[in-house]
């Protein structure tokens, strides 16, 4: 259940949940495909080296396996909704931070994408209000539907 559901007031309604993008899993499932490639190599090589080559790709595909975890725990960790009162942004499971602004103390959302992040569909989302602000969500998927949701009234 998102944390919003946990949050919501009376005669509130959510119009949109923001969640990090499947693309902060590439540089992770990178690292594995390198260590499947060492350990493939291994197979090639004199006795010696086979050695060397089996610990080395074992050890890059328990770190790309934990850099997996990590973007995991985070994408699933972190939200970002929006509701017709407000918007919430949640990060953690045990140490929690939270930040709820109202929809009229919202000054400006900044959406940048890079051309590939045009093309996949995320994006980096700025929100900045009177007083406080949600600074740098990078790789969000979707960052112009949370933007228009966010400035819709």
């Amino acid at each position: 259940m998102a944390y919003v559901h946990s949050v919501l007031q009376p005669g509130e309604t959510i119009k949109v949940i923001g969640r990090f993008h499947w693309v902060i899993f590439v540089r992770s499932v990178l690292v594995i495909i390198a260590g499947a490639l060492i350990l493939s190599f291994s197979s090639k090589a004199g006795q010696k080296m086979t050695d060397i080559l089996v610990i080395t790709g074992w050890i890059v595909v328990g770190l790309g396996a934990l850099m997996f975890l990590r973007a995991w725990m985070k994408r699933s960790m972190t939200e970002l909704s929006v509701t017709n009162h407000r918007v919430i942004f949640k990060r953690g499971f045990i140490w929690r931070h939270t930040v709820e602004m109202n929809m009229d103390k919202v000054e400006t959302v900044d959406v940048g994408q890079s051309i590939l992040g045009r093309i996949l569909g995320y994006g980096t989302i700025r929100i900045l209000g009177t007083g406080q602000g949600i600074e740098g969500l990078e790789k969000v998927g979707s960052p112009i539907e949370l933007r228009s949701a966010i400035t819709a009234r």
